[in-house]
């Protein structure tokens, strides 16, 4: 994709058509005219990433080039040791980049100071981790609104009304995490996630350590956030049934993208995940 080479030259120097490695597009391609069809919440650009030294060097992400087009639902998916935890932790600014640029929204990230991108992961970025990552001595309310807290800023009433009654946690609002669910708790981190109103959220197997019925109920509300609010996630997951939930799956392999699947379901997505292991 031009836009995507186009951004890699800026980063790197380099002139468009010598951009190299995997680039997927993220919905966000040109129209006939030039124009971007879709503007993307976040992209990388010709991103690398490795971990040790001499022999102990492993390649974590390989010139990498991906856009995540606004309003979407992407699933990154990959044997282990693929790069895709390392690939959401980048594009969230959680983790450094060797080479290559970053960008959420217009800003490339990979420049910023510390206290600048702290800035910018809480008031612009949300989070859902597998370990629910709640404060046990906080209730359900008071996590939600923690971010905001943090930031000084006050909630929109409506808008954490909406988020409360879109996660089903109306009626456990004073309960801490200890008197809740596994479900209900990572329901909590889902609408801490949304309360801020992010412009992407970045979820690590958000589902890994839940049931069969809490995990389709969280994968609802995730999916609903995208179809009825414009929300943009991007979710790593190494469940099929997840990953057909969503609008987009990107294939890791050895750190590079390999393949895209758009409008998938669990039974292409688990075909795909056996040519990994044959």
């Amino acid at each position: 994709m031009f836009r995507t080479q186009a951004r890699h030259a800026a980063a790197t120097g380099e002139g468009t058509g010598g951009a190299r490695g995997a680039t997927a597009g993220g919905g966000g391609g040109a129209a006939g005219d030039g124009t971007p069809s879709r503007a993307p919440a976040a992209y990388l650009s010709g991103v690398t990433k490795t971990y040790g030294l001499g022999e102990t060097t492993v390649q974590a992400l390989d010139d990498v080039s991906v856009e995540f087009a606004a309003g979407e639902f992407t699933a990154v998916m990959g044997p282990s040791g693929s790069g895709k935890s390392t690939l959401m932790h980048c594009a969230a600014g959680l983790d450094t980049v060797d080479s290559g640029g970053v960008w959420i929204g217009e800003t490339d990230i990979t420049r910023l100071k510390d206290n600048d991108l702290t800035e910018l992961r809480r008031d612009r970025v949300g989070f859902v981790f597998q370990s629910f990552n709640l404060v046990t001595t906080l209730s359900a309310r008071e996590n939600i609104l923690l971010p905001l807290d943090i930031a000084g800023r006050r909630p929109d009433p409506q808008w954490f009304e909406s988020v409360v009654q879109a996660t089903g946690l109306a009626d456990r609002l004073g309960h801490r995490p200890a008197q809740l669910s596994g479900g209900q708790q990572q329901r909590v981190a889902c609408a801490r996630a949304m309360v801020s109103r992010p412009e992407i959220i970045f979820a690590d197997e958000p589902t890994g350590n839940l049931d069969s019925l809490s995990g389709a109920e969280v994968l609802g509300f995730l999916r609903e956030s995208v179809d009825q609010r414009g929300q943009t996630i991007v979710m790593v997951t190494h469940d099929p049934s997840a990953a057909g939930r969503t609008d987009r799956v990107l294939f890791l392999a050895d750190g590079r993208i390999v393949d895209e699947m758009r409008e998938p379901t669990a039974e292409r997505v688990l075909e795909r995940m056996k040519a990994f292991e044959g």
